[in-house]
């Protein structure tokens, strides 16, 4: 999906873009949604002489100013095109994952050899450029991904529609997570944590908003079962997969991040940026994102009697809540929409793109 909206944000700066794709695939599928213009290929492979000659006919036909891919394996393409046929297209990769591959090899010198530019979403992937790829530092910048704000605006969402739709009380304090059920993503330490608030607190409700993605059911139903086994299942709801995320957050009292393990995080800038405080692991991107007691209360990862001691001082004062809320959608307004996203990464662009 980042591809997919960076596509239409240039497409809407005036633009011209071109993405190659393999055919039928659900990104294909997507940009065709968005009338964005596609070159397909029938598959990828790490190295495919037939896939090299038709890149090397498509790049003959059109002279792009960059080439900008979203995945390290598309190297393995690109690379050998522009090298051997002596095409001289500057080439940008956006780095999304870290990586636990050496690529410091000679075969991995020679891939990476005609990379003009990595751009890391947060600092922990930066950091992962630098220590698994024969890129020297002055090769890899930060470009932080950028959200819709006008999307996620509290004041153009409708509120409580959650407790609406739940017959929730306006007593009740809501506390949320969402994302996938997957290992890694927190759920059993935010259970856990609400187990301890409720033994404290009558007055909680706790929202579980995502479903298992394809082959965690197992885990999902996991999840789903805790509450009933630690004999809290009256305080859940569990919703399922939403589309309507921004009226989701703004039924929410207090938001919990728990993810072990992030390289950005947007579901938490989103949230943010709806104005909700939050409670956060201290780890990897989230740390580029929500800053302790200011915009949301850090704690240490799976560590569950932390996480409901910051969520307690959150229940315990709705002037903190809404002095955190109010400093984090500030920060997202000033760091992390889709507009200061698009304006950074053409800018970058612009300084291989002779006058």
């Amino acid at each position: 999906m980042q591809v997919i909206n960076t596509a239409v944000q240039l497409l809407e700066s005036g633009h011209e873009i071109d993405l190659l794709l393999i055919d039928n695939s659900k990104l294909y599928l997507e940009a065709r949604k968005n009338r964005i213009n596609t070159i397909t290929v029938d598959t990828f492979k790490y190295f495919s002489l037939i896939q090299i000659i038709k890149l090397r006919s498509v790049l003959s036909q059109k002279n792009y100013n960059i080439i900008h891919t979203h995945f390290s394996k598309d190297l393995w393409l690109l690379t050998p095109v522009l090298r051997w046929f002596g095409f001289n297209t500057p080439v940008i990769l956006t780095k999304h994952v870290g990586s636990f591959i050496n690529k410091k090899d000679t075969l991995h010198r020679y891939i990476y050899s005609r990379l003009d530019l990595a751009l890391a979403i947060s600092k922990v992937i930066k950091k992962n450029l630098e220590d698994t790829t024969p890129l020297k530092s002055n090769q890899i910048e930060l470009l932080y991904s950028g959200i819709d704000d006008e999307k996620f605006n509290p004041e153009k969402v409708a509120k409580n529609k959650l407790r609406k739709e739940y017959k929730l009380s306006e007593e009740q304090i809501l506390i949320g997570i969402a994302g996938r059920f997957s290992p890694g993503k927190g759920h059993e330490e935010f259970i856990n944590a609400c187990e301890i608030l409720v033994g404290k607190y009558k007055n909680l409700k706790f929202i579980v908003i995502g479903e298992s993605s394809y082959g965690e059911s197992k885990y999902g139903k996991k999840i789903a079962d805790m509450p009933a086994a630690l004999g809290i299942e009256d305080n859940f709801i569990f919703t399922g997969f939403r589309e309507d995320m921004p009226e989701v957050f703004n039924s929410l009292d207090i938001f919990v991040f728990p993810s072990h393990a992030e390289a950005f995080g947007l579901t938490l800038v989103e949230a943010m940026c709806m104005g909700l405080p939050s409670v956060c692991t201290a780890s990897d991107g989230i740390l580029d994102i929500a800053i302790d007691n200011e915009t949301s209360f850090l704690f240490e990862r799976e560590n569950y009697v932390e996480l409901s001691q910051k969520i307690e001082l959150l229940i315990h004062s709705k002037e903190l809540r809404e002095k955190l809320a109010i400093n984090a959608r500030q920060r997202v307004l000033s760091m992390f929409t889709k507009k200061i996203y698009i304006e950074n990464l053409i800018s970058l662009y612009k300084r291989f793109i002779p006058e």
